[in-house]
């Protein structure tokens, strides 16, 4: 095996660590473009706000035979989104930029719309739009942060994980109603 020597002797990473202390966790060896990550987390940022805002809209108005379970999931599927806001946010701090909170233009900066729905089926298909948004959305974020910034990177595949958790959950609500549907007809 040939000698890779990758590793940063430890007295330049000890003399590394006390340059730009003010800048956290951001060291010399972040090579990712904050500004351009700090853009792209604020999107994600209000898009998971949005979807927040219509799974607990959802979870509230979902009625009918079937809807006791669905409303369950809708608010299971909010309060996972809130977590992802916050992870968000938190990670916008670490880069040194501000979470964009602001409910002005929050549907703007939002992937994902904010799409009420009249039924409990129309509800699962927004959500299912928006889930399908989102893995879209992050995917891309991923390819494009890359190496990066690792952390964030990081951030956004366990993100994308649970999308498409939930997604596959939708999916099923989905094609068990349509079957139910089907058997009425």
């Amino acid at each position: 095996m040939a000698d890779k020597s990758f590793l940063t002797d430890i007295k330049t990473l000890r003399e590394r660590a006390r340059k730009h202390i003010e800048n956290g966790a951001i060291t010399e060896g972040y090579t990712g473009d904050r500004e351009t990550a700090i853009k792209l987390l604020n999107e994600a940022l209000a898009t998971e706000i949005v979807c927040v805002l219509r799974y607990k809209r959802h979870y509230f108005m979902a009625s009918g035979i079937h809807s006791e379970a669905v409303a369950s999931e809708f608010l299971q599927h909010a309060n996972e989104e809130q977590g992802h806001a916050d992870e968000i946010a938190s990670r916008i701090v670490q880069l040194g930029g501000a979470p964009d909170l602001n409910p002005d233009g929050l549907s703007s900066r939002s992937h994902a719309e904010y799409v009420e729905g009249e039924t409990l089926l129309d509800m699962i298909k927004e959500d299912l739009v928006a889930e399908r948004i989102a893995i879209d959305s992050y995917t891309e974020m991923i390819r494009y942060i890359g190496d990066d910034d690792i952390t964030t990177r990081r951030i956004l595949e366990g993100i994308l994980a649970v999308e498409e958790e939930h997604a596959d959950d939708l999916s099923s609500f989905l094609s068990d109603m349509e079957k139910r549907e089907k058997s009425r007809g």
